[in-house]
């Protein structure tokens, strides 16, 4: 599925639309900075997949620090039968860079 960009995202989230998000950065820097989502670091993914189960036909976003280790989250969750993943372009940096902007 096409990635989504931060622009997108706040848009749908300024709509009050129920989106499904997992953050895949480490605990320590999702503590430090982030969007009140659901916290599974990348390198936990392969063990923690009956945890978002429900997702693997539904769309949801995956996002990280800047794009890459979502990416990566992205392709292995694929590989593993979910269908509608996207990633978020740029990460929780992007976020931030837009919401300065604002």
């Amino acid at each position: 599925m096409e990635d989504i960009t931060v622009q997108e995202l706040k848009e749908r989230l300024a709509k009050k639309e129920k989106l499904n998000i997992i953050d895949v950065r480490e605990e320590w820097e999702y503590e430090e900075d982030n969007i009140d989502v659901k916290n599974i670091p990348l390198g936990e993914l392969p063990n923690r997949l009956d945890e978002i189960a429900e997702y693997k036909n539904v769309e949801f976003i995956v996002h990280c620090r800047s794009g890459a280790r979502s990416g990566n989250a992205k392709k292995f969750l694929e590989q593993n039968g979910f269908t509608k993943v996207r990633n978020l372009l740029g990460g929780i940096l992007a976020i931030r860079e837009f919401e300065a902007q604002g």
